[in-house]
């Protein structure tokens, strides 16, 4: 079960932190990943993790402002977005992914609310 947290009202230019705990399974096996949908539009990538934390990728839209790390002690992904927009808006979930793929692949967490006013 993967379980989301951190969404909310920010003004542009303001930061949040999801944090997404998992439990069950063995986290630190998984690769993770951050995915975001805005209303109308596809889910899109936003932010890959490889298993041990070593590896990390991001979608060129949000390269340079967010950053993704986990803490598998905590079973737990985390993605510090910074310097929001308010194109940034819309529903972020954590899943796992295959390694190099940017598509969630089985486990998908519950979903998070993110709104960037202007």
């Amino acid at each position: 079960q993967l379980q989301a947290s951190g969404g909310g009202l920010v003004q542009a230019g303001g930061s949040l932190r999801l944090s997404c705990a998992v439990s069950g399974g063995t986290f630190g096996s998984y690769n993770m990943g951050w995915f975001r949908q805005a209303p109308g539009k596809e889910r899109e990538f936003v932010a890959g993790i490889s298993r041990s934390g070593g590896g990390t990728s991001y979608a060129d839209t949000v390269k340079g402002r967010f950053t993704i790390s986990r803490d598998n002690a905590k079973n737990t992904v985390y993605l510090q977005m910074n310097s929001l927009k308010p194109e940034d808006t819309a529903v972020y979930f954590c899943a796992d992914r295959l390694s190099g793929s940017r598509s969630p692949n089985r486990y998908w967490g519950q979903r998070t609310l993110v709104t960037v006013s202007s």
